[in-house]
């Protein structure tokens, strides 16, 4: 098992068992090329047409009417065309749409995206709510807080407040109805074993850094979603120490209860915190994290 780090095989191991563990493996490659059309500007019939004039094959999926699969073209191909030129399409994998399809977005509501960079889902709950939901964006990163201002201009959403800061120092003054908390991590879901790079940078000190930031930045969102109110909480890991054991301690303190959430047609993997989706690695979707919670009170 050298295609991949040692310390993160045994973790797979101990938590899966070894016939998950091998899937998950097997699903560590790389990946279709995945879309979603943008509301701001186009209409999923354009876009379908658009990708049969200039002979893409694609296919649609159940569960977001908005998402593309790219069969035979690649990521610069489809950089080519006008469409994703002018922002009426956003190159995203399909793992990342999930989260913000469970929000649920309206355009009724006051919504943070606590670490918005660079913009992919901040973009699609602003699509979403016909750009109406009050969005306030958190991006600690300079030079990816550029990033993420120039795909909210580019998609063409205006109400987005986009604020320089790492969210786990917002003022206790914010309250919003909703939280998308899509938490920095390991990043353990969405490997490729052939990327040459694996072994230098997925450490067990990465992901001991990113467990420790996950639950700072979820006991902020805890402050700062109103009684009553929704968040989701997702990563791009699947390890438990990144996901189901950063929940259990603000579930059993009662800050929050967990929302079940389901979806058809996505390949899963068994979860130890019932209610929660853990989406599989494969060539079509990234290992993915999602859970709904409910602040109490």
């Amino acid at each position: 098992m050298n295609e991949i780090p040692s310390f993160l095989y045994h973790k797979l191991r101990n938590q899966y068992g070894e016939e998950w563990t091998k899937k998950i493996i097997d699903g560590y490659q790389s990946r279709y090329t995945t879309f979603r059309i943008n509301r701001l500007k186009t209409t999923v019939e354009k876009i379908e047409n658009i990708l049969k004039d200039n002979n893409f094959l694609f296919e649609k999926v159940s569960w977001n009417p908005d998402a593309f699969l790219l069969l035979d073209k690649k990521e610069e191909d489809l950089k080519k065309l006008s469409i994703y030129q002018n922002g009426e399409i956003y190159i995203q994998s399909f793992s990342s749409m999930i989260p913000v399809l469970f929000l649920n977005p309206n355009g009724q509501e006051s919504i943070l995206d606590m670490a918005a960079a660079p913009g992919g889902k901040t973009t699609q709950i602003s699509s979403l709510t016909a750009d109406k939901a009050l969005i306030t964006a958190c991006e600690k990163s300079a030079t990816r807080l550029e990033r993420l201002k120039y795909n909210i201009e580019k998609q063409g959403a205006r109400r987005i407040t986009v604020l320089k800061e790492d969210a786990r120092y917002l003022d206790d003054f914010f309250s919003f109805d909703k939280i998308l908390l899509d938490a920095p991590c390991s990043g353990s879901g969405t490997i490729d074993r052939n990327n040459p790079k694996l072994f230098s940078y997925f450490t067990e000190t990465l992901i001991q850094k990113s467990s420790k930031v996950q639950r700072e930045l979820l006991e902020k969102a805890i402050h700062l979603l109103k009684p009553g109110g929704t968040m989701i909480y997702s990563t791009c890991s699947i390890l438990e120490e990144e996901n189901e054991k950063v929940l259990e301690e603000f579930v059993k303190k009662n800050m929050v209860s967990i929302e079940p959430i389901e979806l058809p047609d996505i390949p899963t993997l068994p979860t130890k915190l019932e209610g929660t989706l853990l989406v599989c690695p494969t060539n079509r979707f990234e290992g993915f994290f999602v859970a709904k919670l409910k602040k109490r009170g």
